[in-house]
Order: structure tokens, then C-alpha cells, then sequence
């Protein structure tokens, strides 16, 4: 039986994300007290006194907005009331009562959906005077809270957890995923297409306007018989330009997706080339060791002649220098040209990470090169490498001992990786050699 699903609706900046926070225990979704900020609908696994269930945070209820962005917002919000057990519409005590909780209302009655009022912001008794007049919306029975404290919210989730039999709040097993991609990139370059070609539904907010996605948001999906978790993470872009302080936390959870990731999938825009943020983050992904490839969107846009796509390459190649192990695919989110080719990449670049070579092959690798080529020394010490092997995977580490390491030119260094490449493969996978004395 799946676990119920739990989501938390009502106005902007009443407080929905501060109490989807305090239940999944986590900063999983960006608070600030700018109105609107929660775009996309998210949702966490929660549990409550050893009870499971799913929680969701919406984007603010604006049904009548002109606002193209916000249209989209209660487009998304409205299918996730559909598909809820449970709605948890939240008011605030502070603000009272207003027209736009009593249209929410009126639109919540219409659904019938099985709805929980709760009152946010009851800071102490003397403000549950004011929560009455909520009783006006014509509920009855409502819960007061205070989410940013954590006042009365042990209450309320018992008084969730009480709307399911207890059969339904069992978590029954779930698989792990097998592989975590995490889709990043400079704002406006497709990332949210991407995702939901993917998928094949509208679930992320998709405008041409940069910066929609501001939280990360994952979601898993099956592929082959496989599970992904794929993350549509918010647009990096470079610091000067990180002024709303909203921008700054998104830039915080794109590179927390990267860090939790199997995978890093960079989009660029064909349209632009490869620019210098674009560098940097893949630079980012290198540095975490995390499983890389670029996927080259718009591709349906470009005028192409036989030259085309080995010009693109060549300019993404001389721009990275010494990461021409990273594969690129060129693809069109819109058309759907290659996207899954995109995900058939990933799953043999994440073989490629977990790969374990035999000391014995690494030695005789060890041994050619350095007859063919022995490593110069960048000081009067004589060199010589005598043992290699690997001593992780996923991220590959190779441990390599000689009588001088420090010695060792960084050129050199970067001549075994070229040849262990050759010889071995991993493509995509960035790979540490560890050199140590004998």
C-alpha cells in the first residue's frame, strides 16, 4: 500500500515551508519572507511516533494572478490537491483573516478533498483569541500552531497521522535507487525541459523566464526496469549576480545537489557555446569526483553543415583542456532528439565509476609506460615508480609508490592518467591518483 500523501496549501508567506521544514526535519525548502518563493511543488518523506507519510510544500494559492509564473504555480498546485489525501490549509493568526483565504476555501469545498485548517503563527495562548474568526471558513474543527517555534506541532501531526488507518502509514520496503542524476547548468538553458521530457508530464514549472526553478526538487523514475532519481536544480550563476538573497540559497541547493549526486548532468545552450560559468561548474562537479557529461540542448535550433557538430566539440574541448574524458551529446529537449541517449550515458558512466581494475593489469599497465617514457625528476632525485593500485571505487582512487612522489612533474602526472585512460577507459569519471612514498 503506498503511504498517504499530506499538502500543506494556503496564500503566500503564511508560513508553509517553515512547517514543511520542521516536519521533514530538514532545511529541505527555502524560506525567506519574500511572497512566492515556493514555486514548484515539493514533496518529503516524513514520519510521525513511527507512522510514514508523504508531505508536500506548494506554491502559494493565487488563483485570479495575472502573473504568467504564478498561473503556472497553481496549475501545478491544484493537480496536487487532486492527487492528496489529505490538505493542510494554512492561515495566519497575525495577518487574519483575508478575501484570498476565503476564495481558497471556497475552492478547497469544491474539490472535496478531506481538508485540515491550521492556524500558523499562535506564538502563546493569548493569540488563540485570535484564531477564532477563522472559524468563519466553515471547517469546524482547526488546529493552531506555531511553525517557526515548533509550538503545538506535535499536536497537529497527531492529528494527521489520525486522518489514515494505521495499516496505510506502515512504510512498506522501497528499492534504493540505483543511480542519483543531478541536472545542472546556468539559468535558462533547459534544465526543467529536460526533466520533463523525461518524465513525460508538465512537472516542473517550465517559462523563458532564467531563474523559475529556485529549490532543487527530486524525483524518481523507472527507466528500463531501473530506478533514477533525477534532481531539476536551480540555474547557477555567477556570484556578482547572486543579489536576492533567495538566488544565493538556490545556488546553495544546486551545489548540494551536486554533492549528493552519482551523476552530474551539464546543460548548455547550443545557441550560446560554452561560456566561462559553465567551466566553473563543471570544474565543480570534477572536484566533487562525481560522474560528468555535458548534453548540448537546442541542438534543433543551430544551422548545420558536416562541419557543425565537430566545430562544437573542438570549442568545448580546447575550453576544458585536460577534461576531454567528459562525453558530450547533443540533444533538444523541445524535439525530444537524444534525451534518453542522455540517461542510456549516464547508467554507462556510472559503470564506469564503480569499475575495479586488477592490481596485476595496473601493474603491467605501470610497467609499460614508464619503459616507454621514465618519469623526470623536477629535482636532483632519481625517480621510480614501483607499485600502483586502486583502493576505491565510486569515485575511483589509485594509490601509486615510488622512492621520490614529491618529486614527480605535474606534467608526468597527468601523462599516466592520459595512458591509464587509454588503457582502461573511464569515460566521464573524474579519477585521483594518490602518490605515496614506498
Amino acid at each position: 500500500m503506498e503511504l498517504p500523501i499530506v499538502t500543506i496549501v494556503g496564500r503566500p508567506n503564511v508560513g508553509k515551508s517553515t512547517l514543511f521544514n520542521r516536519i521533514v526535519r530538514v532545511r529541505e525548502s527555502i524560506v525567506d519572507d519574500m511572497p512566492g518563493v515556493t514555486r514548484d511543488c515539493k514533496f518529503f518523506k516524513a514520519d510521525w511516533s513511527g507512522r510514514h507519510f508523504i508531505v508536500g510544500d506548494t506554491g502559494g494559492y493565487m488563483p485570479l494572478s495575472d502573473d504568467i509564473i504564478e498561473r503556472e504555480v497553481f496549475k501545478r498546485l491544484t493537480s496536487a490537491i487532486q492527487g492528496s489525501d489529505l490538505v493542510v490549509f494554512m492561515v495566519d493568526a497575525k495577518t487574519g483573516l483575508t478575501a484570498l483565504d476565503e476564495e481558497i476555501s471556497k475552492e478547497l469545498q469544491k474539490s472535496g478533498n478531506t481538508v485540515l485548517l491550521v492556524i500558523n503563527k499562535v506564538d502563546n495562548d493569548k493569540m488563540e483569541l485570535n484564531a477564532s474568526e477563522f472559524y468563519k471558513l466553515g471547517f469546524g474543527e482547526m488546529v493552531t500552531i506555531s511553525a517557526i517555534s515548533g509550538r503545538k506541532t506535535g499536536d497537529f501531526l497527531d492529528k494527521v497521522i489520525s486522518f489514515f488507518p494505521d495499516s496505510k502509514l506502515r512504510e512498506k520496503h522501497v528499492k534504493k535507487t540505483s543511480i542519483s542524476l543531478a541536472v545542472i547548468g546556468r539559468p535558462n538553458v533547459g534544465k526543467s525541459s529536460f526533466v520533463n521530457a523525461i518524465l513525460g508530464e508538465d512537472k516542473q514549472i517550465v517559462t523563458n523566464i532564467p531563474g523559475t526553478t529556485r529549490d532543487s526538487s527530486d524525483t524518481i523514475f523507472k527507466y528500463h526496469g531501473e530506478d533514477f532519481l533525477l534532481v531539476d536544480t536551480a540555474g547557477l550563476r555567477r556570484k556578482a549576480k547572486v543579489k536576492e538573497s533567495v538566488e544565493f540559497y538556490s545556488t546553495i541547493r544546486a551545489m548540494q545537489s551536486i554533492q549528493r549526486c552519482d551523476i552530474a548532468i551539464v546543460i548548455l545552450d547550443a545557441t550560446l557555446g560554452i561560456e566561462v560559468q559553465d567551466i566553473k561548474i563543471i570544474h565543480e562537479a570534477v572536484r566533487l569526483n562525481k560522474g560528468l557529461m555535458i548534453a548540448i540542448n537546442k541542438w534543433d535550433l543551430i544551422e548545420k553543415d558536416s562541419y557543425t557538430t565537430k566545430k562544437f566539440e573542438d570549442d568545448i574541448q580546447d575550453s576544458l583542456k585536460n577534461l576531454n574524458y567528459i562525453p558530450l551529446i547533443f540533444i533538444s529537449a523541445l524535439t525530444k532528439q537524444r534525451i534518453f541517449k542522455v540517461i542510456d550515458l549516464a547508467k554507462q558512466i556510472d559503470e564506469e565509476r564503480s569499475k575495479k581494475v586488477k592490481t596485476s593489469d595496473i601493474n603491467k599497465f605501470l610497467e609499460d609506460i614508464v619503459k616507454q617514457y621514465p618519469p623526470p625528476s623536477m629535482d636532483q632525485n632519481e625517480v621510480k615508480l614501483n607499485y600502483c593500485t586502486q583502493i576505491k571505487v565510486s569515485p575511483p582512487v589509485f594509490a601509486l609508490f615510488g622512492n621520490h612522489p614529491k618529486s614527480i612533474r605535474a606534467n608526468y602526472r597527468s601523462y599516466v592518467e592520459n595512458q591509464f585512460r587509454a588503457r582502461f577507459g573511464f569515460e566521464g569519471v573524474p579519477l585521483t591518483f594518490i602518490y605515496k612514498k614506498k
